[in-house]
Parts: C-alpha cells; sequence; structure tokens
C-alpha cells in the first residue's frame, strides 16, 4: 500500500492537567475523504491546529508527503501543501472575494505583494482566483467585500481560497457551518469532487454529509479515537452509538 499523504503517530497535547489530544493516530490516503466527528469539546479543533501548525503537540509526530513535518509552523506546511479552512473564518472583511482569493495566488506564486501597481490588471492573478471563486459557486459575487457575504457565502470563500493554493490536502473545520440545505448540498457535490485533486480531512458536524462523503470515519470522544472504519462500521459501532450518536447502550 502507497504512503499515506499524511500520517499521525500518537500525537497527545496537554494544556496543564487536561489532555486535550490521547495518544492519537490516523493517516490520510490518497483519493479520500477521512471525517473526524465527535461530540463539541471532543478534540477535533485542537487536533487540527496541530495538524496545520498552529499548536505544538505534546508529544508524537506528524508525517506529510513522507517527511516529518511536527516542527513547521503553519506557513511552512502550507507551503508543502497543507491548505486548512478554519471553523471560525478568518478572512479579509474589507477586501472583495477576489482580492481575498488573489492573496493566495500570490501566495502559491511566491510573488512579493505589488504594493506599487494595480494587482486587480494581473491577470496571472486574477484568472486562477475567479476560477477558484467559479468552482465553488461565488462567481457573481467577485467583487462584493467578504463582510457583505453571507456566513455560508463567506465558507464557500474559505474553500475558493484553499483551492487557489493547489495543495497536496485539505484540512477542513465544519465547511457546512451555517449553510442552509441548499448550500450544503452543493457543497458536498464540490467535496466530492475536490478528493481527486487532494485528499480530504473533514471535520464536519453534519452527518448526512459525512456519511454521504467519507470513505473513513473516526470518532474523537475527550481527545481519543474511539473508533475509525467505514460509514457502514461507524453506524453499527455501539460505542460510537452511545458516546456520540445519543442511543442507548
Amino acid at each position: 500500500m502507497a504512503e499515506p499523504v499524511l500520517d499521525i503517530r500518537r500525537l497527545s497535547k496537554s494544556f496543564g492537567a487536561l489532555k486535550a489530544t490521547d495518544d492519537v493516530s490516523l493517516d490520510l490516503r490518497a483519493g479520500e475523504i477521512h471525517a473526524l466527528i465527535g461530540p463539541n469539546g471532543a478534540g477535533k479543533t485542537t487536533l487540527i491546529q496541530q495538524i496545520s501548525g498552529a499548536l505544538k503537540p505534546s508529544s508524537g509526530s506528524i508525517r506529510f508527503l513522507g517527511e516529518d513535518v511536527s516542527a513547521l509552523d503553519v506557513a511552512e506546511r502550507a507551503r508543502r501543501g497543507l491548505a486548512r479552512t478554519f471553523q471560525i473564518s478568518s478572512l479579509t472583511p474589507e477586501f472583495s472575494a477576489l482580492r481575498n482569493v488573489m492573496l493566495a495566488v500570490q501566495a502559491r506564486q511566491g510573488s512579493s505583494f505589488r504594493f506599487f501597481r494595480d494587482v486587480m490588471t494581473d491577470a496571472s492573478l486574477t484568472e486562477p482566483a475567479i476560477a477558484a471563486l467559479s468552482r465553488v459557486g461565488l462567481g457573481d459575487r467577485v467583487r462584493t467585500p467578504a463582510a457583505e457575504l453571507s456566513h455560508g457565502e463567506r465558507r464557500q470563500l474559505e474553500i475558493a481560497i484553499a483551492l487557489a493554493l493547489r495543495p497536496k490536502a485539505f484540512l477542513l473545520d465544519e465547511p457546512m457551518a451555517g449553510m442552509g440545505p441548499e448550500g450544503s448540498r452543493a457543497l458536498t457535490v464540490l467535496l466530492d469532487g475536490l478528493r481527486a485533486e487532494a485528499p480530504i480531512l473533514l471535520i464536519e458536524h453534519d452527518m448526512d454529509a459525512v456519511f454521504a462523503l467519507a470513505d473513513r470515519i473516526s470518532v474523537i470522544v475527550y481527545g481519543r479515537i474511539i473508533a475509525s472504519g467505514t460509514a457502514a462500521e461507524i453506524r453499527a459501532d455501539s460505542a460510537v452509538r452511545v458516546a456520540y450518536l445519543g442511543e442507548p447502550g
């Protein structure tokens, strides 16, 4: 079997006496969507922060594309192709949707910020940015400031920014949050197609989307992975039903 794109081994993170991540091992393979689910406060976002480089683990290792990246910061991991969207939107609100995505294109190209000429006329920046916005359904909102987008549209914009980075793997933190049924269905279709470009580690509370999309699902409770498997295996797991799905044992 080919080496995983992302390989997390025995990761732990403590905040004083609180163990937020407790000996977690999981991987992400080429062409798949691996969903990470669990109740609020289970440690999902803390785990993603360690994978992205925003938090340093207390112990364990993170390998990306065969290389140990545990000591690298967020920017360096992003440059190597690990793209994350955030549970809480982190856009530049006064910039248009287009400019927000253009910043990602510019970062990927490695070019310096071009303060001394009109970047809006630079086709090498605008064309890939518009293409990314169109893919997520924001083709008619390119000139709209991020602050004026709906909550769901801001989530779409974050995915467009991730797309513009041309990543080797996506870390998506609740991309369906704040979306209505129609938006969730459209995003589900988009993510289903994205896995062919780069695998996705997906945190999501929308269980319909999780079960529709995920090749594998890992369930985290109190910082520990209690089960991992296909959607059918997770549905049938009694520990998952008790701990997360709220069913009686």
